[in-house]
């Protein structure tokens, strides 16, 4: 297929002198988000994307089947409190998904916020919600056009009715209830800080209902790094409130207030260490997951009175798979753990004695847990790579689980012809990794499978089997879908976390480099048959995949990507990530940043596989200057003809988080789409499933 030219891009003869070193940067006029001239370029880019996709065969089977798979809807983790019980759900065709209340497991859902019927395009977002403790009323934030720049309502629960008070700036903030109102942290307002800093300096406060915004008491965060992300969490009497104040994903320090007495002031329960700690004061006493002394983490409790960390106890002892959180019931502690990537729920007493697991319905994945502190249930949401989410609740002492509403399966798809694998392979340096594969059973290694090979391998996140429509897609189709377990993950405890983060981040690349060789090496693929895809900090670890070995792959998806790692920190909410990879400020950290970012190692003379860049203007997390200028850079590094390098940038969206229905089956049929055309999978053949 001949593709158009790709829009002429001006170089400019700009210069940095990084620490001695001088670095060219000739697309730094693409960085300017507001400029005639940027929105000029990236129309001309978009056109062109659109001119180059639209045509493909593949687009409309992916469109259609997606939309099938992706309109099953989505699943929040239901919420038991105070006898009741909230959940999100989207279902079908809505756009948003909507928060809804219940008297009970099997009581029947009642809608309290509906983001649908505020806008009929779908681009307002419900981002979180805090009930109370007795259930009378639910706080929530709503944003629009994907900004996660909240304004927190809150709702009578009997009448349907929200109050008049209103707070802006609460981009994914914690609200805790104490006592006819609430802490919460915010963000300043812009002019009350330079420009730029509105994403820091988070602050916690308190605000009582009915009362003046502007009168609300500020508790925690004076003094504090502008980077520091706070949080609050209070006891169900409301006397305790434990403040948390995290530096990156590795470190935090946490505090203590009691509200009897506020002469005491603010004590301290863990500072200064290198480590993480969270939870929430239950009983009198602080419940903490921490790792601590502990890479897989423990749970410990101590009395509120005299929370310092030499008096904790160990409650749940640290064990050979990872504790990936915990919650408090009235009389239990219910702990989720990690094993291989795949999760397992057991309930102790509060002495960590009678262990009872909780059945899953077979190996997969549970993303957290939700427990009421005064009552004995649990919630959580259950998925497969295959089988949408279904939610349910267990009682913490029989560890007996009801469901409480399940997705549909969506038409046509067959979990039985579907075969889902663990293998291990070793890394460069040996380690051994974990890897998820997913084909059909009569899928085979003929060398030539297509292969969608795609990772993320930071900030402590787990990779686990999470329904994914896109991978049923391509899994129907005939294709192989690959998810290793990448350094700098959460899946084996925080000493993983740490070999894949700061000077360590290149075993993250070479994690994943390894798995490419992996399937090459055991017949399933080969390189003209084996693309990568990767979002945000994913988008990341592909980009540096393209660059450093750019001959494994014959496609590559590099979704709201990092890619100037010599530059990120300057740009939307970045320099809160400056604890997991660094920052070119330093002499010493801006070295292993420029040896591994993807702007910074494109070479002339070199055939690059094809890639798609996408982005989103409204992205308030990754600043969409990172994909104009590497998509500028490798459009101009190749005189190749058959050298594709394609940029989408999405309108009314940002970094993925609230994307309305149609957005996400557009934006997926373009990438699986692409993929399918580079890597020669065919559609419509005999034995095919999904629709025809």
């Amino acid at each position: 297929m001949p593709l158009p030219p790709a829009p002429r891009t001006a170089r400019e003869n700009v210069v940095d002198d990084v620490h001695g070193a001088n670095v060219t940067d000739p697309y730094r006029w693409l960085e300017a988000d507001a400029s005639e001239r940027v929105r000029d370029w990236t129309e001309q880019q978009n056109a062109r994307t659109r001119a180059v996709l639209d045509p493909l065969p593949q687009r409309t089977w992916f469109a259609r089947r997606l939309r099938e798979l992706l309109s099953v809807g989505l699943l929040g983790t239901p919420r038991p409190i105070g006898g009741r019980l909230f959940h999100t759900r989207r279902e079908g065709d809505q756009k948003q998904a909507v928060l809804y209340i219940r008297d009970s497991v099997d009581g029947k859902d009642r809608a309290l916020v509906d983001p649908n019927a505020l806008d009929r395009e779908g681009l307002v977002t419900l981002d979180w919600y805090y009930p109370s403790p007795d259930a009378r009323y639910v706080a929530y934030g709503l944003s629009r056009g994907g900004d996660e720049m909240s304004t927190l309502h809150v709702m009578d629960t009997a009448s349907l009715k929200d109050l008049p008070d209103r707070i802006p700036h609460t981009q994914r903030s914690t609200v805790a209830w104490a006592d006819g109102g609430f802490y919460y942290t915010v963000h300043p307002a812009a002019g009350s800080v330079p420009p730029g800093d509105e994403n820091y300096y988070r602050r916690v406060r308190y605000h009582r209902l009915g009362a003046d915004v502007a009168t609300d008491e500020l508790i925690f965060g004076e003094g504090r790094a502008k980077e520091d992300i706070l949080g609050v969490a209070t006891s169900p009497d409301g006397r305790w409130v434990l403040l948390s104040a995290y530096q990156g994903w590795a470190r935090s320090d946490v505090y203590l207030l009691d509200r009897r007495h506020p002469e005491r002031g603010i004590a301290t329960v863990m500072e200064g260490k290198d480590a993480l700690a969270e939870g929430a004061p239950v009983g009198g006493r602080v419940w903490l997951r921490t790792n601590l002394d502990a890479s897989n983490y423990r749970i410990v409790s101590v009395r509120c009175e005299a929370p310092e960390t030499s008096r904790w106890e160990t409650v749940v002892p640290e064990g050979e798979h990872v504790i990936e959180g915990f919650e408090r019931t009235e009389d239990r502690v219910a702990v989720l753990r990690l094993v291989r990537a795949t999760s397992r729920i057991a309930t102790y007493d509060l002495a960590g004695k009678d262990e009872r697991e909780i059945a899953l319905p077979s190996l997969g994945a549970v993303e957290l847990l939700q427990g009421d502190p005064t009552g004995d249930q649990i919630g959580y949401t259950f998925q497969t790579f295959t089988q949408p989410a279904i939610a349910f609740v267990a009682d913490a002492r029989t560890a007996a689980a009801a469901e409480v509403v399940r997705l549909r399966m969506p038409s046509g798809l067959d979990v039985g012809s579907i075969a889902v694998d663990q293998t291990t392979y070793s890394s460069r340096d040996g380690t051994e990794v974990t890897m998820f594969l997913v084909h059909r059973k009569d899928v085979t290694p003929t060398g030539e499978v297509p292969t969608l090979l795609t990772g993320y391998g930071g900030f402590n996140i787990s990779r686990t089997p999470l329904y994914s429509a896109g991978a049923a897609a391509w899994v129907e189709a005939g294709g192989l879908f690959a998810v290793p377990n990448l350094r700098g993950g959460g899946e084996y405890g925080e000493t993983w976390h740490r070999a894949g983060m700061l000077a360590n981040k290149q075993n993250v690349f070479d994690d994943f480099h390894a798995a490419a060789e992996a399937l090459i090496a055991r017949g399933w693929t080969d390189a003209r048959h084996l693309a990568i895809a990767g979002g945000s900090n994913g988008g990341l670890l592909v980009g540096a995949a393209l660059t450093q070995r750019p001959d494994l792959f014959a496609a590559v998806i590099c979704a709201v990507p990092l890619l100037d790692m010599l530059r990120y920190q300057n740009f939307r909410i970045a320099r809160l990530w400056i604890a997991e990879y660094g920052s070119a400020e330093d002499p010493k950290q801006a070295e292993w940043l420029r040896k591994y970012s993807p702007y910074h190692n494109v070479r002339a003379g070199v055939r690059y596989p094809p890639v798609l860049f996408t982005t989103a203007d409204g992205d308030s997390r990754v600043d969409p200057m990172h994909a104009r200028k590497m998509a500028a850079l490798l459009q101009a590094q190749s005189e190749d003809p058959e050298s594709v390098v394609l940029l989408r940038v999405d309108r009314d969206a940002g970094h993925g988080i609230g994307k309305p229905l149609d957005k996400q089956v557009d934006d997926f049929s373009d990438q699986y789409a692409f993929i399918a055309w580079r890597t020669g999978l065919e559609l419509n053949r005999p034995g095919m499933l999904g629709p025809r």
